[in-house]
């Protein structure tokens, strides 16, 4: 069995999570640079198997799409044109970021901790992935 990979991507970050091999929990895995992402897939795909690539698409609150939006499908693009042989699927990212930070203050953790845009971006790439599989199950 193979495991999703999610990408939150951002032109500064790119927050990674992924499933486990039975596709029912996402976790968080790190946080790369955009510049990072093909060598990374590359890596991984080496070391498991990848049955999709799910990619958060930024939209406003309205669900218009946005320059960030434009973004994303652009390295989707690129996405695809590398690895022809995993399926890529979008789905919508709005809020993730701030129930990142919440979930972050929930679990208590520390001032430094919460204010690393990393961790908030691998979070919500965990998110993005659990909505997709909860989603995928209805």
């Amino acid at each position: 069995m193979g495991r999703i990979l999610c990408l939150d991507y951002g032109s500064k970050r790119v927050g990674v999570a992924m499933t486990d091999e039975l596709k029912i929990i996402a976790s968080p895995y790190e946080t790369i640079s955009p510049s990072e992402v093909i060598p990374f897939i590359k890596s991984f795909k080496e070391k498991n198997k990848v049955e999709k690539i799910v990619v958060g698409l930024p939209y406003d609150l309205k669900g218009n799409v946005t320059d960030a939006t434009d973004l994303t499908l652009k390295f989707i693009k690129t996405l695809s044109s590398k690895f022809h042989d995993i399926p890529i699927d979008t789905y919508d990212e709005r809020y993730t970021s701030k129930i990142a930070k919440d979930a972050i203050l929930t679990m208590g953790k520390n001032k430094t901790y919460r204010q690393n845009k990393s961790n908030v971006d691998k979070i919500s790439a965990s998110l993005i992935l659990q909505s997709y599989l909860e989603r995928k199950r209805l």
